[in-house]
């Protein structure tokens, strides 16, 4: 039997922000037993929804030093992300950042140098990279069970004004230059999705972005990708903020099989090529989008206590995080 080695539950955890996804993580830590949780926010809003979790409130982040947190999950607006994880390892904590680890590269530099001195872990929030489909498909490329990878597309839309009904979402960080927006920024998962199951460098790329009337917001709405890796596998990716109802469809294709994944109806369908490859189905009952929040929380927490080289898989962090941004941000 293998006996996992998780983190202490009573270790102290600093929690960055209490907006959607910060609640999310908050009822997620209490559910896996971490109870020492402690919680900064520039303004002192009442919660929606922490569940049953008990937590700290500062709203001076040097009155959390005297508390040692240990660990810190950054759940603010994309433009805090990255001086609040400087923060973190100077005051040496292992951080959890909800991706993208920042809008643009200006202090990556400085972020390296601190990570090279601090033996600690720093780990970008890529849940979908724990969806067991995904997982499925990541198999099948490692182990080449349907030949080589030729191509993926990816299609994700959602309507913007619906994501929190409770807020303008004009001002959202999702709308807003300044806070970090721009539908690739905040739509990112599929750009790791297609570089993080390629398994190979990148060639060179393009990003184009388009600007909806319709919401008028001053962040991109529209975000047309292409990949161009080496061995001449192409990923071409579209995000909106303006489909309505929601769409979210991935493609594959390999030397003897297409596979497709329907993420709303929780299918993965693949199509045979030639022989001896047979049609199947898998599809996922009832799924729990949540189970994905929790799975990757937990390999974080493994992590921190097993891996033996943390600043190694923190660069590696690092490094993708600086492709992805400059992806994101059309840089070339």
């Amino acid at each position: 039997m293998i006996v996992l080695n998780l983190m202490n539950k009573n270790t102290p955890i600093l929690i960055f922000g209490a907006g959607s996804i910060g609640e999310r993580h908050i009822r997620n830590l209490w559910t896996l037993g971490y109870c020492n949780l402690l919680l900064y926010r520039q303004r002192n809003l009442p919660f929606r929804d922490i569940g049953e979790a008990e937590v700290q409130v500062f709203l001076d982040l040097n009155e959390t030093k005297s508390l040692n947190p240990e660990v810190a999950f950054i759940c603010t607006p994309t433009a805090q992300h990255l001086e609040q994880t400087i923060y973190c390892v100077e005051n040496k904590m292992h951080v959890f950042v909800e991706k993208p680890l920042s809008h643009t590269l200006e202090n990556m530099d400085h972020l390296k140098s601190i990570v090279a001195n601090s033996n600690k872990l720093l780990q970008v929030g890529f849940m979908m990279r724990f969806h067991p489909h995904i997982l499925k498909v990541k198999n099948y490329i490692q182990e080449n069970i349907f030949g080589e990878l030729i191509s993926s597309t990816s299609h994700w839309g959602s309507y913007l004004p619906d994501w929190h009904p409770w807020e303008n979402y004009k001002e959202s960080y999702a709308a807003k230059k300044n806070l970090g927006g721009g539908v690739a920024l905040t739509l990112c998962h599929d750009i790791d999705l297609a570089i993080w199951l390629a398994m190979r460098p990148i060639k060179n790329y393009e990003t184009n972005f388009s600007y909806s009337g319709e919401l008028d917001i001053e962040t991109a709405s529209i975000a047309d990708i292409e990949i161009n890796f080496v061995d001449g596998v192409n990923s071409r990716i579209h995000l909106n903020y303006l489909a309505n109802p929601p769409i979210r469809k991935y493609h594959w294709e390999f030397e003897h099989v297409f596979i497709d994944f329907n993420y709303f109806d929780n299918l993965l369908i693949i199509s045979s090529k030639n022989d001896p490859f047979e049609n199947q189905e898998y599809k996922i009952e009832a799924f729990d989008r949540n189970q994905l929040f929790l799975a990757e929380v937990t390999d974080f927490f493994y992590k921190i206590e097993n891996i033996s080289n943390p600043v190694q898989h923190s660069f590696n962090s690092i490094r993708e995080s600086e492709l992805l941004i400059s992806i994101c941000n059309g840089d070339n």
